[in-house]
């Protein structure tokens, strides 16, 4: 992978659900960056350089994500992303790494964590998808109406895409950057996989995550765009009161994809509580 121009990942691990597409920078105590929808580790890129200056930072493509394995009969959903992030920390080797996930990638990281029973050092939960309900009323409505777009025109579902993926962030995309975001989504296959992960979350996807926060306990950081308007963060608010010593920093001047619209502050709040001691 190359950390300017064309995002890539050079490993491939294979697990039960598919072979994901994954990489390691720098030395040093290790960290994981997972995460969410509808983007890729391409959401990391300007985060991993500084974090890698002083950690081993792991990132990776979810299942039918990125350059991850996508077939049609690949399972998306949250669940099944949970148990395969567990299978890939135990086939790396990883002991208690911290993790960051952010959208569903937070509600994969909870769900290997805690019914999957991969180890975690430390837990940051990035504008995270861990309380239900979660899905804006666009996704919504895709989920009412879900034939009629699954059978767009691809122009008409390249623009709709575009267009929600323009809400995610604060500031102004470049063209080039949208476009990164869009590559996985585009052609049929992925106009095809971008509807069957929504018509595949359930949930209990999220919902089983709920009565299991309380249980926490290892040190779990919020962080949160000050602009999110897909999760605003009254929704980081309520997560704090649910899991037990839990702390939320907010992220001014950041949307939902706060790692885009911040990425030095987000490394930095990432760098400050994965380097403490408990």
């Amino acid at each position: 992978m190359e950390l300017s121009g064309h995002w890539r990942l050079r490993e491939r691990a294979r697990t039960a659900l598919g072979t994901v597409a994954w990489d390691r920078f720098g030395t040093g105590l290790p960290i994981v960056l997972v995460h969410g929808t509808p983007s890729s580790s391409f959401l990391w890129r300007k985060v991993v350089p500084p974090l890698a200056e002083r950690f081993s930072v792991h990132v990776l493509d979810l299942v039918g994500y990125g350059e991850s394995e996508r077939t049609g009969l690949t399972d998306m959903s949250i669940t099944a992303q949970g148990r395969a992030l567990a299978e890939l920390l135990r086939g790396l080797g990883l002991e208690q790494p911290g993790i960051a996930g952010h959208d569903i990638g937070a509600a994969t990281v909870l769900r290997a964590h805690l019914i999957e029973g991969a180890a975690a050092g430390r837990i940051v939960l990035v504008d995270a998808v861990a309380l239900s309900p979660w899905n804006t009323p666009a996704t919504r409505h895709i989920r009412e109406h879900l034939a009629a777009y699954q059978t767009m025109p691809a122009h008409f579902y390249e623009q709709i895409v575009a267009a929600h993926l323009l809400t995610a962030v604060h500031r102004p995309l470049e063209a080039g950057v949208l476009a990164g975001y869009l590559a996985q989504w585009r052609g049929d296959e992925g106009q095809a996989a971008y509807f069957r992960k929504i018509a595949q979350w359930t949930d209990d996807d999220v919902g089983g995550l709920q009565p299991l926060l309380g249980s926490l306990s290892v040190p779990v950081r919020l962080l949160w765009g000050a602009e999110d308007r897909w999760l605003d963060i009254t929704v980081g608010e309520r997560l704090l009161a649910a899991i037990p010593g839990a702390e939320l920093v907010v992220i001014p001047g950041a949307g939902h994809f706060s790692p885009e619209d911040e990425p030095e502050q987000v490394a930095t709040e990432l760098a400050a509580f994965f380097s403490a001691v408990t």
